[in-house]
């Protein structure tokens, strides 16, 4: 149950990445935006005992994992997502659905335990989809060469 591994793979691919990113500066202010905001939620979340990670290494009140894992997923948002620009009730729907879902998911394999389901999901789907506008209206239209 090291986190070592996950944690030194994660490093890794945000290294590839990045330097395979076409306007680095972008994706630096996208990967952090994205995950600054997220991690901020979450800490609120654990705060609140909406609920709780599974873990022995915490960084703050979230796992040492989390620092990999919102930046692994933040960099969807630098290239890949760009294609729901022209979807956005589409992209709407899916980050409010999936987003929290796969929090969801992670209960019953023991990454986290969900101390209040109802709380969860009134504030997990309104979040995904602010993340998403977020991103369409804002980080989408930024110009950073």
């Amino acid at each position: 149950k090291s986190f070592l591994p996950g944690l030194i793979c994660g490093l890794i691919f945000l290294f590839l990445v990045f330097i395979n990113s076409q306007n680095k500066w972008k994706f630096i202010f996208i990967v952090f935006s994205i995950s600054v905001v997220g991690y901020l939620f979450d800490s609120i979340l654990v705060n609140l005992r909406i609920y709780d990670f599974n873990t022995s290494v915490n960084v703050g009140v979230l796992p040492i994992w989390m620092l990999v894992l919102w930046p692994s997923f933040a960099t969807l948002f630098d290239e890949i997502l760009v294609f729901l620009s022209k979807y956005k009730l589409i992209a709407l729907m899916l980050s409010g659905s999936l987003g929290p879902l796969t929090y969801y998911s992670g209960d019953p394999l023991g990454l986290i335990d969900i101390n209040n389901s109802i709380f969860f999901f009134i504030l997990m789907i309104p979040f995904w989809i602010f993340l998403m506008l977020f991103y369409l209206n804002f980080l989408l239209r930024l110009r950073l060469n």
